[in-house]
């Protein structure tokens, strides 16, 4: 009887909603909080149960393959707290996709490695997918978990051992995009106040923006459709990417132009080589993929890490 109990009880949990459709699992020993106590705000229609739809045909980034999370519909956020030293930054990090998958581990679980190993909690949000951004041209559902995500982080500061003042965001194509549209979209949430978490600021102190979209059009124009416009409020930014980049660079020329015009600190480095989505994994023949060297050189320019 006993061993029929377990297993009934093995194969409810299999029905559990949220379990069933999780397809990716933080590994074990990781706080993990759903953003939203219900229902999201402004639901997009996903095209199945979230999954990894990686497909054997997909590029290999460094000769390694990387997971492309789909139908995200329950949006989350994942502490990687730093295992040694503690500086007290933190960053939240919005891996790219397009806004049609999440690149959850190249752009994602990686870079939390990266940041612990540099004593900097990294906070992963696993914001929702297909078609929820960019904001104002197809839905406000990724913008709105963003706001959401940094909030939570702030409103858990003393608990998790971060200083409040110095949390950044850190985004990869759209989720750099992301990056950037919270740093000019944190005055004002998008969805209607749920608790303490959204009546603390959801602005960056910095942002660092990785090969970003939709930030300049295919004239290379900036895109006033899209509601980025920084201003002297705008947090210090840091902005990298390849001329050879099939996105084009226009996406950093030109918003980095407009920091410039709002007088807001901001670094920009362009490499010629390394295309479009090499996240963190080296490659020799590209020194684009040394940019987190630069990214912690800039992190102490600016205050946020102590001088060597």
């Amino acid at each position: 009887m006993s061993n029929r109990i377990a297993i009934a009880i093995l194969l409810a949990s299999f029905a559990i909603p949220g379990l069933a459709q999780q397809g990716w699992p933080p590994t074990p020993g990781h706080t993990t909080i759903n953003l939203w106590p219900g229902a999201a705000p402004d639901p997009v229609p996903t095209n199945g149960p979230e999954a990894d739809l990686t497909k054997p045909t997909d590029n290999l980034i460094a000769g390694k393959p990387l997971v492309h999370l789909g139908n995200v519909s329950t949006p989350t956020l994942t502490l990687y707290a730093p295992q040694g030293q503690n500086t007290g930054a933190a960053v939240v990090v919005f891996p790219g996709g397009g806004y049609n998958i999440l690149a959850i581990d190249l752009e994602g679980t990686e870079v939390c490695d990266w940041l612990n190993a540099k004593g900097i909690a990294c906070i992963l949000v696993k914001y929702r997918v297909p078609n929820t951004g960019p904001y104002m041209t197809k839905s406000p559902a990724a913008l709105e978990d963003a706001q959401r995500a940094v909030g939570i982080v702030r409103a858990h500061a003393a608990e998790w051992h971060i200083a409040p003042a110095r949390i950044g965001v850190l985004g990869f194509s759209a989720g750099a995009h992301l990056a950037a549209a919270l740093s000019t979209h944190y005055d004002k949430r998008l969805y209607p106040t749920i608790d303490a978490a959204d009546q603390l600021s959801c602005r960056p102190d910095f942002a660092v923006i990785v090969y970003p979209g939709y930030l300049a059009d295919t004239d290379h124009s900036f895109l006033d459709k899209l509601d980025i416009h920084p201003t002297a409020q705008t947090p210090p930014t840091f902005i990298v990417q390849a001329e050879d980049d099939p996105v084009h660079i226009e996406n950093s020329t030109t918003y980095f132009l407009a920091l410039k015009a709002a007088k807001v600190p901001a670094e920009l480095h362009i490499y010629s080589e390394g295309g479009h989505g090499y996240g963190l994994r080296p490659q020799a023949n590209w020194p684009v993929t040394t940019w987190p060297a630069r990214v912690e050189d800039w992190l102490r320019t600016i205050h946020i890490l102590q001088p060597r």
